[in-house]
């Protein structure tokens, strides 16, 4: 546990809570017969969460999660700044690890309850 310097309560490390999330979510799409193909794939534009494969396309994941949606949910807040960094992130994947396969972007939104939804094709190029 880590001390908000703010309010002096401690708080769960968020590192550790985006980790989980991302390995619920991971777990989620596999179940739904999604195969992984990679993780946190980071490059100086940003970082893709998941990189998967459903049958015939290659999807970029982004994982989302948000304790209150006070702020918005939390698929709200891949909003255009953000896809475009993960647009950018991805160009930079598939300039490393060349395919003919088709592209697209999901999002995996996750509640404080653990809830998912899953939003095929949030946005494209």
């Amino acid at each position: 546990m880590s001390t908000s310097p703010r309010s002096g309560r401690s708080r769960p490390d968020t590192r550790a809570i985006g980790e989980a999330k991302e390995r619920l979510a991971e777990s989620f799409l596999i179940a739904q017969g999604l195969r992984l193909v990679a993780r946190n794939q980071r490059s100086r534009f940003g970082e893709i969460d998941l990189v998967m494969r459903d049958e015939a396309i290659l999807v970029f994941v982004e994982v989302r999660y948000r304790r209150s949606t006070r702020f918005g949910t939390p698929a709200a807040t891949v909003d255009a700044r953000k896809q475009q960094r993960l647009i950018l992130a991805a160009r930079h994947y598939l300039h490393r690890h060349p395919t003919q396969l088709a592209c697209r972007f999901d999002v995996v939104a996750i509640s404080a309850e653990d809830d998912i939804q899953w939003i095929r094709q949030a946005f494209t190029l």
